[in-house]
């Protein structure tokens, strides 16, 4: 197994110990000041840190067990900027790094602490991904919180495009953070790699057995459809989406042209993958994929302002798609290395998390593709409808990531399996 990276995260040092109890105190003082001045997000955010940070201490019941004082500087930047200054746009960018090294921490004292394994390319990207679920929630969060309570975080008198463009923009502030953030602790791992002290660490308890047992089939035993009947269903949205390109070539819709390009192309993906990588996925798989691919081109050909909840639908298929992709690889990562483990329930949590991350930059990519073509005077390709519709897209890709990750260890079990031998040579 490679070095231990992220245990030299966490220093027992006396000097490192008085600095985060100082920190700790001052935070804690920070979060009386925000809940008395009605400031309730920063005192959410600043309790949860003060909570975070301490957590292991309180735990262990060790007073020196505290995270490195670097990673307690870049959690203290926004809060002490937000009492200083209120909100300024340096807030708004520190807020998210200081979120991704909140995800560190938690990241590091979840892998030194528990049975979790995470080498550090994989807890770097862990906190990528947090840092962009975490900005899809906190904006959920605040929405719920203007249409439940009648607060005004987003909805606060300007236009549903006005908002959602501000959310844009939030959005675009955390995948910078998310990412610069990645970078710069990428090198700080790589500064401070030292081993897991014997104060600290914990015994491992061994792995449960990973052999995979027959996987069942969702849809021919649970439905009582036979496979060759699931194929030709396929086969019939496969031709279908065929149809509905060469209707709008004909009537020059590119909307339609781009959307059944793109679906029928992502229909054949399976093939692709079972005859250049020898990666066969059963026909549920292959059916479910269609699936969303076909009934995403029928709402942008037009259901979608017809059928009030196809969106919603589509939303949700998809991003089980997007889950499903990511437990295969993420389990199949787990099996081939000894330097990742993750237990079930952990994954199940990276998967809402993985689903999260990628709606927001789907999101992102909607923005910039219908900014462009209302610039540029052309229809969008996918085109945005407002702040409550982006909100509900991001509560549907939650939805289908909790079935598809639910589904996860019954049905995928297979392809994992695969991907890991692939992975072995």
């Amino acid at each position: 197994m490679e070095d231990d990276r992220l245990g030299g995260l966490f220093d027992e040092t006396h000097l490192n110990a008085a600095f985060g109890w100082v920190v700790a105190f001052v935070l804690c003082t920070l979060a009386a000041a925000h809940v008395l001045g009605g400031s309730y997000r920063w005192f959410v955010f600043t309790g949860l840190a003060v909570a975070i940070v301490l957590a292991p201490a309180v735990a262990l019941r060790d007073p020196l067990v505290m995270p490195s004082w670097e990673l307690l500087v870049l959690v203290s930047i926004p809060i002490v900027d937000a009492t200083a200054f209120d909100q300024s746009f340096l807030t708004t960018i520190a807020v998210y790094v200081a979120v991704a090294a909140v995800a560190l921490v938690v990241a590091v004292e979840i892998h030194h602490f528990t049975r979790v394994r995470m080498s550090h390319s994989f807890a770097i990207s862990l906190v990528v991904i947090t840092t962009l679920a975490v900005a899809a929630v906190w904006n959920v969060a605040q929405w719920v919180s203007d249409v439940a309570f009648g607060t005004a975080y987003i909805l606060d008198g300007r236009s549903q495009d006005a908002a959602n463009r501000a959310m844009m923009i939030d959005f675009v502030y955390a995948t910078i953070a998310g990412f610069f953030a990645g970078v710069v602790f990428d090198r700080y791992f790589r500064a401070r790699s030292t081993g897991v002290t014997e104060q600290t660490s914990v015994p491992i308890e061994p792995s449960p057995d990973d052999e995979a047992d027959p996987a069942p089939t969702l849809i021919r035993d649970r439905l009582d459809v036979s496979d060759r009947t699931v194929t030709r269903l396929t086969r019939a949205m496969q031709l279908a989406l065929g149809v509905l390109l060469c209707y709008g070539l004909v009537v020059r819709d590119l909307t339609t042209i781009v959307n059944a390009s793109i679906a029928l192309a992502i229909t054949f993906f399976p093939a692709f993958l079972e005859r250049d990588y020898r990666l066969p996925l059963e026909p549920g798989l292959v059916f479910w994929l269609t699936a969303a691919a076909f009934l995403h081109t029928l709402g942008s050909a037009g259901l979608y302002d017809f059928v009030g909840v196809w969106d919603n639908v589509t939303h949700a298929l998809s991003a089980s798609i997007v889950a499903a992709g990511g437990y295969a690889v993420v389990r199949a990562i787990d099996l081939h290395t000894d330097d990742v483990y993750l237990p079930p329930k952990m994954l199940f949590a990276f998967i809402l998390l993985f689903v999260l991350a990628f709606g927001v930059v789907w999101e992102l990519l909607e923005f910039a593709i219908d900014g462009g073509a209302r610039r540029l005077g052309l229809e969008a390709v996918l085109a945005q409808h407002g702040v409550d519709d982006t909100i509900s897209d991001l509560v549907f890709d939650l939805a289908g990531a909790a079935v598809a990750a639910s589904l996860g260890s019954f049905y995928l079990t297979d392809v994992a399996h695969r991907l890991a031998d692939r992975f072995d040579g």
